[in-house]
């Protein structure tokens, strides 16, 4: 806090990162550590601790807005940790010290999270040798009724914490080149298997990392303490098949197809599956809307879609996660959306006239006007984003100018649906061609 004081970085990273951890510390060191120090002195007289609980349970309340902003803290620590040489020196400080026992800050940061996990555990303990007819018994059971909800929370964002570090652990592996640390990806599996070559039936090391939403096809790499693979194929799940063949020579084979590759099966159609389910239950969410009419639209409130029931932009298809594309509702049409789709401010008459945030569909019907989208975009201005999912192939590629001797490493792309032609970009994200050309 003295260094954002200073100006070193902003104050309100702080705060994002550590959210109420100082309420939640003075009500363990204030009232819960007291009040049970108290009555371990008089257990004697006293053997019971449900009353205590019971009547603090409640302010256990504080962990889920914590929980609520775990991932987000994550996050914000990975980047400000990564870009900002003072913020990453008052991290390394802290950590050195005697009483961080040489742990990460991520590492005591996840020890609220798993907490109240705790707390119900010692309960359920407890009551398992409290007899029946105890006084304390109906106590500590609503006590541990309370307890097990907040639990519930914190267990959810174990997993995903344990999950980012599995992302990071691969992130690193692929010699941070790979965009793949993200809330919204899931790890699923990995391991090694053999590739069949077509031609003439010799093997080939090769390994696989399968999330919820992609497979990267990756080939390993001498490394002595470095990056021990490189992504050969990034291979989206949505239409992704997977066959088992057979082979004289090698049992146990199989092929994936989609826009590319294959390992387990059984794992992959669990995802493929998974996948599919999310997206029909996307496509189930718009159907089931009680959409309002062209002529009721910003005199009748809608009825806005649940955060939960989308994973998704219902206008643009774009991904929804807790950093760069966060859920709105239009205040039109109810629909998710995300901040790039809700750009605009109209007079709404159902609410006194008053300006709200709508999408751009609804600001077009209600002001008859059209959303500037800006120029059209020329051949060499095309995204990478755009056709990287609906590709004959993508992923990078040494290139060289003609007659050059300098070589660099692009992203390359042949859009499925377009003319035949060669895209080539300084990277994944970026929105501007290099050159293209026919392949």
């Amino acid at each position: 806090m003295e260094e954002a004081n200073k100006g070193t970085f902003p104050l309100d990273v702080v705060k994002n990162i550590f959210s109420n951890i100082s309420s939640i510390h003075a009500f363990h060191s204030q009232f819960l550590l007291p009040d049970l120090e108290k009555r371990m002195g008089e257990w004697a007289s006293t053997p019971r601790i449900g009353d205590i609980l019971q009547k603090l349970t409640p302010f256990l309340k504080m962990y889920a807005e914590y929980v609520k902003n775990f991932d987000k803290a994550m996050e914000l620590l990975k980047q400000w940790t990564d870009r900002s040489p003072p913020f990453k020196a008052i991290i390394q400080e802290i950590q050195s010290q005697e009483i961080c026992g040489s742990l990460t800050l991520q590492h005591h940061m996840l020890e609220p999270v798993q907490r109240v996990p705790r707390y119900e555990m010692l309960l359920k303990d407890y009551l398992k040798k409290l007899p029946q007819n105890d006084p304390d018994r109906s106590d500590a059971e609503k006590s541990l009724e309370i307890i097990a909800t907040a639990a519930t929370h914190s267990n959810s964002a174990i997993r995903k914490s344990e999950n980012l570090k599995k992302l990071m652990e691969i992130y690193e592996m692929l010699g941070e080149e790979e965009d793949i640390v993200h809330p919204s990806n899931e790890f699923i599996k990995e391991g090694h298997i053999m590739k069949l070559a077509a031609r003439n039936t010799s093997t080939m090391d090769r390994y696989l990392y399968l999330f919820n939403n992609m497979l990267l096809y990756c080939v390993p790499k001498f490394s002595l303490g470095g990056p021990k693979y490189t992504v050969r194929t990034r291979i989206g799940i949505d239409g992704m098949k997977v066959r088992e063949t057979s082979n004289e020579d090698h049992p146990h084979t199989f092929q994936v197809s989609a826009k590319r590759l294959s390992s387990s099966p059984g794992a992959f159609q669990e995802t493929i599956d998974i996948f599919q389910q999310k997206n029909e239950s996307f496509k189930n969410a718009l159907k089931d809307v009680e959409e309002v009419s062209k002529a009721e639209l910003g005199k009748r409130a809608p009825r806005w879609i649940r955060d939960n029931e989308v994973t998704m932009c219902m206008k643009c298809r774009e991904p929804f996660n807790a950093i760069t594309r966060r859920r709105h509702h239009c205040r039109a049409c109810g629909y998710v959306v995300c901040w790039k789709c809700s750009d605009n401010k109209v007079h709404l008459e159902y609410d006194n006239h008053k300006m709200n945030k709508v999408c751009k569909d609804c600001y077009s019907m209600l002001t008859g006007e059209g959303v500037t989208e800006g120029r059209r975009k020329g051949i060499l201005e095309i995204e990478a984003a755009q056709f990287t999912d609906s590709s004959i192939m993508c992923g990078f590629l040494q290139h060289s100018e003609k007659g050059g001797k300098l070589w660099q490493r692009v992203w390359c792309v042949i859009p499925e649906k377009e003319c035949l032609v060669l895209y080539l970009y300084g990277a994944q994200q970026v929105t501007k061609t290099q050159q293209c050309g026919v392949p």
